[in-house]
């Protein structure tokens, strides 16, 4: 029996990656993919990284090439494809300074003119379930002009920064408040990265941390006291998401309690989702 048998939905998650490049991590919401209950719309103006992207998902993405930012025409500032650091916003050469090996890993190879869009206006986009960004200190004005788009949308995964490495890049704190104001609280950090502070190296490794911290994946959700504003339909997509992205057992069931509480679900639904997922507790 699969975990979420109880929990079948009538139409697949929709999900967004924006700036959607595979530089080194699996994604989170990849087995929702191979196991056909999403669909994948990434974004990723970087023409050097689509050829990685289309053998990845195959037939399974739709790939958008748009810059998403304002509307407006921006500088592009284009780092080597390896490091994911190329962003519409300028590198802080003081910032990047401070920590070991950066002032040469984000080295600007080239600007370009690009003209970038706002995610509420891109055509053949449906609305969002799930979103991930890592777009490198773009994000808060993508989401700021995308507000339409993820008008449903349950889950956001954001890189945010401890410290600002562009110039103009909103802080977290910004970033939170935003989200809070928008209905969303923060569920859990996926990855706290640190970085060493120059000129000490620990083990010979630029990459060896010290104590500074650095940036991290964060997911915030949709406020869970506020579940009158969610469908039957968006309750169960919130628990696939959830078991399945991030692992939140217990969210998943009080996520399951709420559809027990509707009568959508058989009283103790929770207790059967449970004990497929012993292991996981």
């Amino acid at each position: 029996m699969k975990y979420l048998d109880l929990f079948e939905i009538k139409k697949k998650i929709e999900i967004i990656d924006v700036g959607a490049a595979a530089i080194a991590e699996i994604p989170i919401y990849k087995k929702l993919i191979e196991m056909g209950l999403a669909n994948l719309n990434a974004f990723e103006g970087d023409e050097r990284q689509s050829d990685k992207l289309k053998k990845e998902y195959g037939e399974n993405i739709k790939l958008f090439t748009e810059f998403l930012f304002d509307g407006s025409n921006q500088k592009l500032y284009l780092s080597s494809p390896e490091s994911g650091m190329t962003s519409l916003l300028k590198p802080n050469e003081k910032t990047l300074n401070f920590f070991n090996g950066f002032g040469g890993f984000v080295k600007t190879e080239k600007i370009e003119n690009v003209k970038t869009e706002k995610l509420n206006d891109i055509k053949n986009l449906p609305l969002i379930d799930f979103a991930k960004m890592d777009i490198q200190g773009s994000e808060l004005t993508v989401l700021k002009h995308g507000l339409e788009k993820l008008k449903n949308c349950l889950a956001i995964q954001l890189e945010v920064p401890f410290v600002c490495l562009y110039e103009n890049q909103p802080s977290l704190g910004e970033i939170d408040v935003w989200m809070r104001s928008n209905g969303y609280i923060p569920h859990c950090f996926l990855e706290i990265k640190k970085w060493s502070i120059t000129p000490t190296i620990f083990n010979n490794d630029v990459r060896y941390p010290g104590n500074q911290l650095l940036e991290s994946d964060i997911i915030y959700i949709r406020d869970p006291f506020r579940f009158e504003l969610l469908d039957n339909e968006q309750l169960k997509k919130f628990i696939i998401i959830s078991h399945y992205c991030f692992k939140s057992v217990d969210f998943a069931v009080y996520v399951i309690l709420e559809l027990e509480k509707r009568n959508i679900l058989p009283k103790d639904s929770f207790k059967q989702y449970i004990s497929n997922v012993k292991k996981f507790i």
